[in-house]
């Protein structure tokens, strides 16, 4: 996991002027200091500052100022910021508190989830309804994952940049099925106004850009990696020439292998004008016939299949060649990698030292936390904004 949390700062002889009065309802701008009164906080540095109480003018009501990274709790914002970057990388609420207690910084694990939560809240964006305000990409990466929570598992969808990897929203789904996943990513790619879904090779991601009038780019890692698997696995079958299929079509055996092998080279080097070629070679065994209902699938009828959904999925898997062409500015990689590492480092690495959530609002919180600092890499999250 990689963070870049900058904690809030004490600073007891900082005082902003307060604008408006603390009673509701009250306009009043002008105010009276009437004194200045102790307060003892838990902070790595004071234990004790001073506040000053002002009265409104409009209204007669005395409220209280606090110096910067202090306010109304005992609690100071650095202490809180601590438990926060702490919880997040890595450490239980418990865990927290006995770090802190044993920096002579007293604060119970309960104060350490109501810290963590408080912060999670105020994360702007990331969710379905609300994405990062004016955001625009051309491309939007989508890919979904389970956690545990309360026993139970939960389905959460990740939607991310395609180009730089940011992301852009963390939501529950109800499942993964193509009308469930278009229900939540065709909102997101009309609201930053995307031209293209990068995924996985699942149906129903293809679905959802056929119907939502998207271009669409396969993951090549995926693709690769199960077109190898399946080669590989035919390959051996036919070699220990148990299975008579291929004599029906007809096709030999050295034939299928080296069709086979023509495959495997053509899924690395994804050249866009191999299409015809795929084409070819599907039609040498498209007379292949299915088996009867409850036998299995016999070498001939599998080869058929893998040809014809590969030459289907060309233009799919070889579109960001074509992209490469018209945006020289702006680089899809053929991959889905950007969702794949948001889920490694900003989901599952911070899941994976725990037994589970305990709250489904605590899963999607925190990922939404995690993933918003993980966007501000770069100039570093402030705590003091989300303490605010």
């Amino acid at each position: 996991m990689r963070l870049n949390l900058i904690l809030p700062k004490v600073e007891p002889g900082h005082f902003e002027y307060p604008k408006k009065c603390g009673r509701k309802g009250c306009q009043g701008v002008r105010f009276v200091p009437r004194q200045e009164v102790d307060k003892k906080i838990v902070d790595a540095e004071h234990p004790q500052v001073t506040a000053w109480r002002y009265e409104c003018k409009s209204c007669g009501y005395v409220f209280r100022v606090y110096p910067k990274g202090v306010n109304h709790k005992q609690i100071s914002k650095r202490v809180n910021g601590m438990a926060v970057m702490m919880y997040l990388l890595g450490l239980s609420y418990g865990a927290v508190e006995l770090v802190l207690s044993s920096l002579g910084m007293g604060i119970g694990k309960t104060s350490v989830y109501r810290a963590v939560q408080e912060v999670a809240k105020r994360v702007p964006g990331m969710k379905q309804e609300k994405l990062l305000d004016g955001y625009r990409t051309k491309a939007v990466g989508a890919d979904v994952t389970s956690v545990r929570c309360n026993g139970q598992w939960v389905t959460v969808g990740i939607a991310v940049d395609a180009i730089n990897g940011m992301v852009l929203s963390i939501d529950e789904l109800p499942g993964e099925d193509a009308e469930q996943l278009k229900a939540w990513l065709e909102p997101i790619l009309n609201a930053v106004d995307a031209e293209v879904l990068v995924s996985d090779d699942a149906d129903a991601f293809k679905k959802v850009s056929d119907e939502t009038g998207r271009s669409h780019q396969v993951c090549k890692s995926h693709v690769g990696r199960n077109t190898d698997a399946l080669v590989e696995e035919l390959s051996a079958i036919i070699g220990t020439g148990q299975d008579r299929s291929l004599e029906a079509i007809p096709v030999t055996p050295e034939q299928a292998l080296a069709d086979l092998a023509c495959l495997k080279e053509m899924i690395h080097s994804r050249h866009p004008e191999d299409q015809p070629r795929l084409e070819g070679i599907y039609l040498r065994y498209a007379n292949a016939r299915k088996p009867g209902r409850g036998k299995k699938h016999d070498v001939a009828y599998r080869i058929r299949n893998l040809f014809m959904d590969r030459w289907n999925l060309w233009p799919r898997l070889v579109f960001y060649r074509t992209w490469k062409e018209e945006n020289d500015d702006e680089i899809l990689d053929g991959t889905n990698n950007h969702c794949e590492r948001a889920i490694g480092w900003w989901i599952k690495e911070r899941y994976r030292s725990m037994r589970g959530y305990k709250q489904e609002h605590s899963a999607l919180g925190i990922s939404r936390l995690i993933a918003f600092a993980g966007n501000n890499l770069s100039r570093g999250l402030r705590l003091a904004d989300l303490l605010a």
